[in-house]
């Protein structure tokens, strides 16, 4: 990566993940709940920092966290244990991401934020996959595909 697709890509990485962060705390009135963003701070990473990859492509993005998040709360739901839920809910979600062709390694962490992200989390409910889950990875592609733009060669080009 050269020197100025680097600087573009962690200004639009940190741009991302702040507007990310600000309205999942304001929506969900939690300042300073960093388990909210974890996954996104790793989708940042590679829609950011290896955008050329199959796991940054934006169906992998949205469907990845997507089908994540529903496992990871419905695991929530079903086990009442946390580290027997927690430990179903990353295999299950892999399943889930190789069945959907949306393979997006951060949906790992998404499926274990649902199970042991708190009390914040858990009042949601299935509400967690569209806000912070949805949202955060609408934010990211957004904010994605407009730094590709302004790379040598946009890595999200096919999808505009």
């Amino acid at each position: 990566m050269k020197n100025k697709e680097l600087f573009i890509s962690a200004i639009g990485a940190f741009i991302a993940v702040f507007i990310a962060e600000f309205f999942s705390n304001v929506i969900l009135e939690s300042a300073g709940h960093p388990l909210i963003i974890a996954s996104a701070g790793a989708s940042a990473m590679l829609m950011f920092g290896l955008p050329y990859t199959p796991a940054s492509r934006p169906y992998n993005l949205i469907v990845g966290h997507t089908v994540s998040a529903i496992v990871g709360v419905s695991c929530y739901y079903l086990i009442a244990d946390p580290l027997l839920s927690t430990s179903v809910a990353i295999p299950s979600a892999l399943v889930a991401m190789q069945l959907f062709k949306c393979m997006h390694p951060p949906g790992g962490a998404t499926a274990v934020i649902a199970v042991v992200g708190g009390e914040a989390i858990h009042q949601l409910g299935y509400l967690f996959v569209i806000m912070p889950i949805f949202f955060n990875s609408l934010v990211l592609l957004v904010v994605a595909l407009a730094v590709g733009s302004f790379r040598d060669k946009n890595p999200f080009e096919e999808y505009l």
